[in-house]
């Protein structure tokens, strides 16, 4: 038993933050004693990308910014190709979709769900746990979010004709302090002290798992505290789109990248970071986009419905992408020692 809540401590934790966040929603809501606009936006962020620049090889990271590819698949597939094909879905499904969600409306903010930025921490963690190319999720998850300030705005005027002025310096600000500073400090530490660190043996990975709860406690907080005026069966539906297209997005590119011949740890990091959405970034575009509009919750709802619901699943595929991961690697180290012991046959 002792092994098994080892082994498993984290997908434990998540279910354990859920039950806990609904009990006392309060605690991690925005406002609430926990303080996450401030504690978790900044302290748990910076925390996560703290330990990714202390525990990653610079080199590593300079390797990853060349990897055009992989930037290109997942840039273009969460900022063009999903908004495009959930557009033509929803102009062309409402006749169908419409009586189970009880209000077209819901359906068509599922066009603003598709122009959301991509997340900053949470793939990151998901990539790692997986094995994947972390350095590349890095990379992608802070090129994705400052795309984001620029791109989900356009993306909503394009889609929805939703048009405001934006702070763009303040955006941009937070973002430097909660991704880009901590991961050069990290960088830095690691430059001048990684040898007097490495012997103490810090659980950095356990670490970044614990604040990636927390930030899950104080997401699932905010869904719950977030009074949101739709009928049981249309938040049902909801849930079921979004599950639906989660999967969709996973399933397209899990066969797409291998297709395509990526590598598979890129194949990992690829399969995380084009899926995810930020809730974190988003809310605040859309709080701005659209300020003082009374659909502003409605709008919200499939964000605040995906961003668990990509969080869970996330948790729950980990163990099977990490075990197909092993078994390439395993195949490829089979086929390169039958190669080589080819010629002495």
């Amino acid at each position: 038993m002792l092994a098994f809540l080892q082994q498993h401590w984290f997908l434990i934790g998540l279910v354990a933050v859920i039950f806990l966040a609904h009990a006392v929603p309060w605690l991690g809501a925005t406002g609430g004693p926990l303080m996450p606009e401030y504690s978790i936006k900044y302290g748990a962020v910076f925390m996560i990308f703290f330990n990714s620049g202390l525990t990653l090889r610079t080199e590593d990271l300079a390797a990853a910014a060349l990897q055009y590819r992989v930037h290109a698949m997942i840039q273009g597939f969460t900022l063009i190709l999903v908004p495009l094909c959930v557009a033509i879905f929803v102009h062309a499904a409402p006749a169908i979709l419409s009586d189970a969600l009880t209000n077209g409306s819901v359906l068509a903010h599922f066009t603003v769900l598709s122009c959301m930025p991509p997340p900053v921490s949470s793939a990151v963690i998901l990539t790692k746990a997986a094995n994947g190319n972390e350095a590349a999720a890095i990379f992608n998850s802070a090129l994705g979010s400052f795309l984001g300030i620029f791109a989900t705005p356009a993306l909503l005027m394009l889609t929805i004709g939703a048009s405001a002025d934006m702070d763009v310096g303040k955006i941009f600000w937070s973002l430097s302090l909660t991704v880009v500073l901590p991961l050069i400090l990290g960088q830095v530490v690691r430059f001048e002290a990684w040898h007097r660190i490495r012997p103490w043996n810090i659980p950095f990975g356990n670490i970044s798992s614990a604040t990636l709860l927390l930030i899950i406690f104080s997401t699932f907080c905010n869904t719950f505290s977030s009074h949101v005026e739709v009928e049981v069966r249309s938040l049902l539906a909801v849930v079921g789109l979004v599950i639906i297209m989660l999967m969709a997005e996973m399933i397209v590119l899990f066969v797409a990248t291998n297709a395509m011949g990526f590598f598979p740890r890129d194949v990992v990091c690829i399969l995380f970071c084009a899926t995810h959405k930020s809730l974190t970034l988003g809310i605040p575009i859309l709080n701005i986009v659209f300020a003082g509009s009374p659909q502003l919750s409605l709008v919200s709802l499939p964000l605040l419905v995906y961003h668990p619901t990509q969080i869970l699943l996330g948790g729950i595929l980990v163990p099977a992408v990490r075990s197909w991961l092993y078994a390439r690697d395993r195949k490829k180290q089979l086929a390169s020692e039958a190669h080589q012991l080819a010629p002495r046959a």
